[in-house]
């Protein structure tokens, strides 16, 4: 009987007491706004390393995941043939030459006809480009890093047979990366509506850490992927110590400022036909609807960009308890009080 009588009895207003409804004013702070993409990290330069005559890998200079200067030598490719090739191609140039002088100083003396001095300049000439030719394959048979970076694994190991065209490894220039993510529309036309189009980003590193390097975004794909609705932004990060890697995957971090906002509670608003709307009691008490605009939403607040003065007191609870026009009594509540308990419940 006791439990009976005591489930009977009315619960106690919580939030208002009868016919006393709370109100605040809109509360002024610096507020930072994140929005998080996913991210692929990229190499600057990052290209296969491929062989560019046929033998067999006689010499590997380098290991796996050494960094290596512009201009090592990385692999060598048997040389013999190549070598006598040159060989032959420098004794076929000599004898050219040779003969050439010669002739010179026959025509010189009237002896042979220009003609023939024409003919053994040609021989000459092409004995040069058939020499040029032999060195331009012995240099081929030399695979030199052209740029610093990283090696990668090895797809062959020493004594293969290689063709032309073979992939020998990858070589990755980290020094400089471009991180890719992609964004939405909506982000895209608020970014290119700053006159500036300079956007700092950060990188969340697939443990959660941030990357302690600061990038920019310099350039943006030409399309928007018509599935998603998105396009590709590519930001520019340093990597002086070399911890990030081509392939890596992370969080491009985006922060938004927006110094001395606005704020109201969200649940002081309510919503009519796509449009937010508050509550404002005037000096008498009377309350009047009235239309706002938000610039951005956060946990249980929205930052406005229009509608309210600092100084309005508008309605926190008891919305569907009045009418526009309708006189209330009302309680005054400090908006960090407010604000405090909005934070309170978030947790």
């Amino acid at each position: 009987m006791a439990l009976f009588m005591w489930a009977c009895q009315p619960l106690p207003e919580e939030h208002e007491e009868a016919g006393v409804f709370a109100v605040t004013t809109p509360r002024r702070q610096d507020v930072e706004l994140t929005h998080e993409y996913v991210a692929q990290v990229q190499a600057i330069q990052h290209i296969e390393v491929r062989a560019q005559e046929r033998g067999y890998l006689t010499e590997i200079f380098v290991d796996e995941g050494q960094l290596i200067e512009a201009g090592t030598k990385m692999f060598q490719i048997m040389p013999l043939i190549y070598r006598a090739d040159l060989r032959r191609a420098e004794a076929e140039a000599d004898m050219a030459s040779i003969e050439y002088k010669n002739t010179k100083l026959l025509a010189d003396k009237d002896i042979v006809s220009p003609a023939e001095l024409a003919l053994a300049g040609a021989k000459l000439n092409r004995a040069k480009a058939e020499l040029s030719l032999a060195q331009t394959h012995m240099r081929l048979t030399e695979i030199r890093a052209p740029f610093t970076g990283l090696m990668d694994r090895f797809a062959v190991r020493l004594g293969s047979l290689v063709d032309e065209g073979d992939l020998l490894t990858t070589l990755s220039d980290n020094r400089t990366l471009w991180i890719y993510f992609n964004v939405p529309e909506a982000a895209y036309l608020d970014y290119k509506s700053d006159p500036d189009h300079k956007m700092n980003v950060r990188f969340r590193m697939a443990n959660q850490r941030m990357y302690d390097q600061e990038g920019t975004v310099e350039t943006i794909e030409a399309d928007f992927d018509n599935t998603t609705g998105n396009i590709a932004f590519r930001a520019t990060f340093p990597n002086p110590t070399g911890l990030l890697r081509h392939g890596e995957t992370g969080n491009i971090v985006v922060a938004t400022k927006y110094p001395n906002a606005q704020m109201i509670p969200q649940k002081a608003t309510f919503e009519i036909l796509d449009r937010r709307y508050v509550f404002v009691v005037d000096d008498d008490g009377v309350v009047k609807q009235r239309p706002i605009s938000v610039a951005a939403e956060l946990p249980h607040v929205f930052i406005l960009d229009g509608g309210l003065a600092d100084t309005d007191r508008i309605l926190l609870e008891g919305l569907r308890k009045v009418q526009d026009g309708k006189q209330v009594e009302v309680k005054y509540e400090d908006p960090a009080e407010v604000f405090a308990q909005l934070q309170y419940h978030a947790e």
